[in-house]
């Protein structure tokens, strides 16, 4: 029994040590180096001698460094918004951005989509005019705060019958937290939360207050590719106008083709829970941008369904504008 015992402490003894000071038992972990002189002895009296700082490796909570949390402790803050770097949208791609843009920054995009849909022997085009995307950095450098809404028209057509609808869709506030930056296979994070609020149009309101969360996490692998996915989850209505859970995942390739010019591909899926007309669909886009200076960005992208429960295709151009 009291080896038992003996054996017990000495195993909570090694794991309270890894958690106040892995660098002694850790290989990967890091080291800061400095001059003895920094701790008030002259290089006189101490020459080349260097001493060893431990830095914790986690998740470590500093909302100081323009996110709220750092992936190691020790090291200073990296991350955060770039005000001297081009401004990063979430227009093309259905995939948000990882990044907040800063405190008392204002950022709008806003664009046109076109997208062409076949169900029940039905011809269905719709067009987003405006995709008008409000963004604004408040109190901090880590959260913003959004409102996205979009006026749409839907045309219908089945053999001679033709009927076109003109409205607007329901308001969508959010609040987004810039999580992480990158460090390493770390990746940068953020997460949105938001609702909508059911002010739009009869035939595009689903008349009550839809939640969602989306949780964004981006790699930069190299000066010329990156990668950046989400996960999504979101109440809608079919078009039975039933109420039903819709999960998305999406992933993004970006691609830095000169100092002006990007692209992207992506894949993205819309998963249902719940409905009885809605089905799983599956798409692929591309697109490219072109970046007029540091705060002026245009772009255009275009897509395909790649199931018959999908839309037939989709094609729009934007703009994104950021207000330092």
């Amino acid at each position: 029994m009291n080896r038992h015992r003996i054996h017990s402490l000495l195993c909570m003894l090694t794991f309270f040590a890894m958690i106040c000071c892995p660098c002694y038992l850790i290989a990967d972990s890091e080291q800061i180096l400095f001059e003895q002189s920094q701790l008030g002895t002259t290089l006189a009296e101490t020459g080349e001698e260097q001493s060893q700082v431990c830095v914790r490796k986690g998740l470590f909570f500093s909302p100081e460094c323009g996110t709220l949390f750092q992936w190691s402790e020790g090291t200073g803050c990296s991350g955060g918004p770039q005000l001297d770097q081009p401004l990063v949208t979430d227009r093309p791609n259905f995939t948000s951005t990882s990044v907040t843009v800063g405190k008392g920054v204002t950022q709008i995009e806003f664009g046109y989509t076109y997208l062409d849909s076949k169900a029940g022997g039905l011809d269905v085009r719709y067009q987003s005019f405006g995709e008008f995307l409000f963004r604004q950095g408040i109190l901090v450098d880590w959260l913003e705060f959004r409102i996205d809404f979009s006026p749409l028209q839907q045309s219908t057509e089945a053999g001679t019958f033709q009927n076109t609808t003109f409205g607007t869709q329901d308001l969508d506030l959010a609040l987004q937290f810039a999580l992480t930056p990158q460090t390493g296979l770390l990746p940068e994070m953020a997460i949105i939360v938001s609702m909508s609020v059911p002010t739009g149009s009869p035939a595009f309101t689903s008349n009550q207050v839809d939640p969602g969360i989306d949780w964004i996490y981006s790699w930069d692998l190299n000066d010329f590719l990156s990668i950046a996915a989400s996960t999504q989850g979101y109440r809608t209505v079919d078009t039975s106008g039933q109420s039903y859970l819709e999960f998305a995942q999406s992933c993004s390739v970006g691609y830095t083709l000169s100092k002006k010019l990007g692209a992207f591909t992506e894949w993205f899926a819309l998963i249902p829970s719940g409905a009885t007309t809605a089905q799983t669909q599956h798409y692929f886009d591309a697109g490219f941008t072109y970046l007029i200076n540091n705060n002026l960005q245009l772009d255009v992208s275009a897509g395909v369904g790649l199931n018959d429960a999908a839309d037939g295709y989709f094609m729009g151009a934007g703009c994104s504008i950021r207000f330092p």
